[in-house]
């Protein structure tokens, strides 16, 4: 069974989990993985949670808000042998239902057009592509989506 905890960016499996995640990402984009680094710092994250299965962690995510009314997901990910079995939804089910507690009215986030996997969850849980913003404006590999929650 799976577990969701609430926690923010001091927690310690939320860290290994990123450092886990930011290898991952450097091999995927390559040259790219710099420039997408900057923006994710996890240094005051609030709204994180942390999947557990047996008391191991085994994904996260995070939210952080954007505008007054919208929260953006951050630092989604799953370790690769526990990928397959829904625990990446829960993970966004569980954000989204915090993002509407803390009364955002939609979502936002940024992936890359070469993590299949990812824009399939999304898109399986509702969210749209929309023009890239802030940051991803201009940036070619970048696919941002938007789901009102």
């Amino acid at each position: 069974m799976i577990a969701i905890a609430r926690t923010n960016s001091e927690d310690a499996d939320f860290r290994a989990l990123v450092t886990l995640l930011d290898a991952e990402l450097q091999i995927r984009d390559g040259e790219d993985h710099t420039f997408y680094a900057q923006f994710n710092k996890i240094d005051s994250l609030q709204e994180v949670v942390v999947a557990y299965s047996d008391q191991i962690a085994i994904g996260c995510g995070a939210i952080k808000a954007y505008a007054e009314q919208t929260a953006e997901i951050k630092r989604m990910f799953v370790k690769a042998e526990n990928r397959g079995k829904g625990v990446a939804g829960k993970i966004l089910g569980e954000l989204e239902t915090w993002a509407k507690e803390l009364n955002f009215d939609e979502c936002i986030l940024e992936t890359g057009f070469n993590q299949l996997e990812a824009i399939a969850l999304y898109k399986k849980s509702g969210y749209e592509m929309i023009p890239n913003y802030g940051q991803y404006i201009g940036v070619e590999n970048s696919v941002c989506m938007k789901k009102r929650i």
